[in-house]
């Protein structure tokens, strides 16, 4: 990870809850331009109030947000011309037609932005070109979804927040929003994307943050988590009378090389995937938790 690249995104000490629900309980974290962060987190811990919370939506209890070098909850049209978002749920009209919606976000990004994609431009991005002229309500979920992506990206912003944006849609519009999403940080953007798709975070991501009750319990690349938590590759065969062999090293290949016979057969390399090391760093700290309780009880 590069971090000689200006800030997009600081967060200290953020706090923030709903009556007397905490949901943000001291959140941390900083995201550089050029990096694609992915933020992962069971269900109901505080993603989507964070990205609400650096949208200028909502005002926090404690602690500070910097979006771009400017405090997202004062006004100001040229910061928000300079963030894109997709949100995880989005309230339309059904009768607008694209071209209606397209234009008009056009309209309002060109005051404050020079370079602002056509509405053609926009939705061609997405391969959506022939609905220029349909209604929301004509479009089906994933087609929705990558409108709004198309939405997102038309005036080139510096940072794009995106919550769960690739849901509903199928492998060929997947895969061309996970293109358009590099693309944007080849532009030097940054961009902080929740999902749920652990494969697709491992493949997108410069750096993995994942969220347990309101805070940031790990932060790293995915090669530096799967090392902190999940430890060891796992190297098996069987060698010629059918035994099988089991070994964990942190070189497998080297292994191999030197301390597996020749004839071994079925031979596997287990490495932890993505997936593996998020399951062991929730279950770690819901133990952890646990055991809190138990003492603070």
């Amino acid at each position: 990870m590069r971090t000689d690249r200006a800030a997009a995104v600081e967060v200290s000490d953020l706090y923030f809850a709903y009556a007397k629900n905490d949901v943000l309980t001291g959140v941390n974290l900083t995201i550089h331009r050029g990096e694609v962060v992915c933020l992962l987190g069971p269900n109901g811990v505080g993603k989507t109030t964070l990205v609400e919370n650096l949208l200028g939506m909502l005002t926090p209890q404690r602690g500070s947000v910097r979006v771009l070098g400017k405090s997202p909850l004062k006004t100001d049209a040229r910061l928000r011309a300079r963030v894109g978002l997709v949100q995880q749920n989005w309230s339309d009209h059904g009768k607008w037609r694209i071209s209606d919606h397209l234009g008009w976000l056009h309209a309002q990004y060109s005051t404050e932005v020079d370079d602002v994609r056509q509405p053609e431009e926009a939705l061609a991005s997405v391969g959506l070109e022939e609905k220029l002229g349909s209604t929301m309500g004509q479009l089906s979920g994933g087609q929705r979804r990558s409108v709004d992506f198309a939405s997102a990206i038309m005036h080139h912003p510096q940072l794009l927040l995106l919550d769960e944006p690739t849901t509903g849609l199928d492998p060929v519009a997947k895969a061309r929003l996970h293109d358009l999403i590099m693309e944007q940080v080849d532009g030097e953007s940054a961009v902080l994307m929740t999902t749920h798709d652990l494969a697709e975070a491992e493949k997108l991501a410069s750096r993995i943050l994942i969220m347990s009750e309101g805070r940031i319990i790990a932060d790293g690349t995915v090669p530096e988590l799967r090392q902190q938590f999940s430890g060891q590759s796992e190297v098996s065969w069987r060698d010629a009378s059918g035994t099988r062999h089991v070994h964990s090293t942190d070189e497998p290949r080297d292994f191999i090389i030197h301390s597996v016979p020749e004839d071994a057969k079925e031979l596997r390399v287990h490495s932890a995937d993505l997936e593996d090391t998020y399951l062991k760093i929730i279950r770690h700290h819901e133990e952890l938790a646990e055991k809190e309780s138990h003492v603070t009880h």
